[in-house]
């Protein structure tokens, strides 16, 4: 197991510090040019028709999604442990300053976004039923209608159901355990079988059950946490300035804080702002256009702009959150890392006991009574993740089903409840590191595959 978590460690680290940052940017750019940049040009428009007809009673819509329920849905997948614990992961190993390089992946990522949406709206499959059926495996076949299409769509399905299908689902039901653990002193286990049975339920309530709740819940579970930092923040009030002007310091002078060479700390902090902001936003990833392939509007481009508005909300609003919750009480004025240099930076974080799954507990505790931030995260967490969960087993049985057809769906089905259930139980760098790698090879052939079909966005962005 160690052996394999270096050699997958040593694949990931490749994969985040050259590849990845170099398909993001470039395509997230390359789709910012060729969309005449899209998601400054279309944004009020965007934010029109999520919001304008808001309601959180979408009702059947004939085998699809209101395009709020499809926005939801994306939603429930971008937010999740990645806003809590991927960013403060982020931050504590590559400082502040890899914040900075979330936003510049976000901002070109919400061109990538509209791409996915449009295209998988272009090309979703409408079954004799009514079901819907879209996402990235099959605008890669509608851009390669050869053998090597069959190949990354093959690819992308399987990379796709054991990313997040399966071992996604136990990164997100190990962090729903670890903070209830520690915030209620309730027994993993018990969780487990918990949240496995209702995440059972919904599983096989189909996909209209799936939005009728993350419709309700991503609002809900938004609310609750912007409310909650804002709390935090207000009491951090003085140092709000200070947190800013060390995102901005250390995105160009990350060796300044966490030591080493200046380039060295400088990939360290693009590539953990690239990977995790990957895990957060997921633009480029190829999981959110299962969601919007389902939405019923009038032309792809609608629920383009709406994509786009989702990865707004969960970068701009709720990763924002966190950064400025972590950095204004851990990395300014009396914070236990505020004095931290190139020098003593591994040091101090050692002593301080501070990790991605605590940081933020500590954080808000910092600022209240400690049992008070535990459960505030446990609960956020819980919320986050569980929606997470739901969303990323409905775009893992879309390609299973793909890959083995409609019965191997309840196969796919049960062995999804017993990831969440040991998902809870598991305690391993492992499976969090084989959840990037696969994350990350997500992103081969959709990128591929998104750029072969770019005078098909180029065109609904002018229309």
């Amino acid at each position: 197991m160690d052996e394999l978590l270096k050699v997958v460690s040593s694949v990931n680290s490749y994969l985040s510090d050259y590849v990845l940052v170099f398909l993001l940017v470039v395509t997230g750019v390359y789709f910012s040019i060729r969309t005449r940049f899209v998601q400054v040009r279309c944004f009020a428009e965007g934010w029109k028709r999520t919001f304008g007809n808001f309601t959180l009673r979408g009702g059947k819509n004939g085998g699809g999604l209101s395009s709020f329920q499809a926005l939801s849905t994306a939603v429930a997948a971008q937010v999740g442990t990645g806003n809590i614990v991927g960013a403060s992961g982020a931050i504590l190993a590559g400082g502040p300053g890899a914040i900075f390089w979330m936003w510049i992946i976000a901002f070109f990522g919400m061109a990538t976004i509209y791409a996915e949406a449009v295209l998988a709206q272009i090309t979703r499959v409408v079954d004799a039923d009514n079901t819907i059926h879209g996402g990235p495996v099959y605008y890669i076949k509608r851009a390669f209608p050869n053998l090597f299409g069959k190949f990354l769509a093959v690819f992308f399905a399987v990379a796709i159901t054991v990313s997040l299908g399966f071992m996604g689902c136990m990164v997100q039901a190990n962090s729903i355990g670890e903070t209830c653990a520690n915030a209620f002193n309730i027994p993993a286990w018990l969780v487990g079988i918990f949240i496995a049975l209702i995440a059972f339920f919904i599983f096989i309530g189909g996909v209209s059950r799936l939005a009728s709740v993350t419709e309700k819940l991503v609002p809900t579970m938004a609310i609750v946490y912007i409310l909650g930092g804002l709390l935090v923040v207000i009491a951090r009030i003085e140092y709000l300035p200070q947190t800013f002007a060390v995102i901005f310091k250390y995105a160009f002078q990350p060796d300044a804080l966490i030591g080493g060479s200046f380039g060295y700390a400088l990939k360290t902090a693009v590539s953990q702002g690239a990977k995790r902001g990957l895990f957060s936003n997921e633009a480029g990833m190829g999981s959110t256009p299962h969601a919007h392939a389902a939405a019923n509007v009038a032309k792809p481009h609608d629920q383009g702009v709406v994509a786009m508005i989702g990865l707004f909300i969960d970068t701009a609003v709720v990763l924002n959150m966190t950064a400025f919750i972590v950095i204004s009480t851990i990395y300014t004025g009396d914070g236990p890392l505020a004095h931290a240099n190139g020098s003593n930076y591994a040091e101090l974080l050692a002593s301080a006991n501070l990790t991605k799954t605590n940081v933020v507990q500590y954080a808000v505790g910092s600022v209240s009574n400690g049992n008070l931030g535990n459960i505030f995260v446990a609960v956020c967490l819980l919320f986050f993740a569980f929606s997470t969960i739901l969303s990323w087993n409905y775009f893992g049985k879309i390609n299973f089903q793909y890959l083995f057809g409609r019965r191997a769906v309840i196969v796919y089905s049960i062995l999804g409840v017993a990831c969440v259930f040991f998902g809870t139980l598991m305690k391993n760098d492992l499976v969090w590191e084989l959840q990037d790698m696969f994350n990350q090879l997500m992103v081969l052939p959709n990128v591929i595959a998104l750029l072969a079909l770019a005078s098909l966005v180029a065109a609904a962005a002018r229309r």
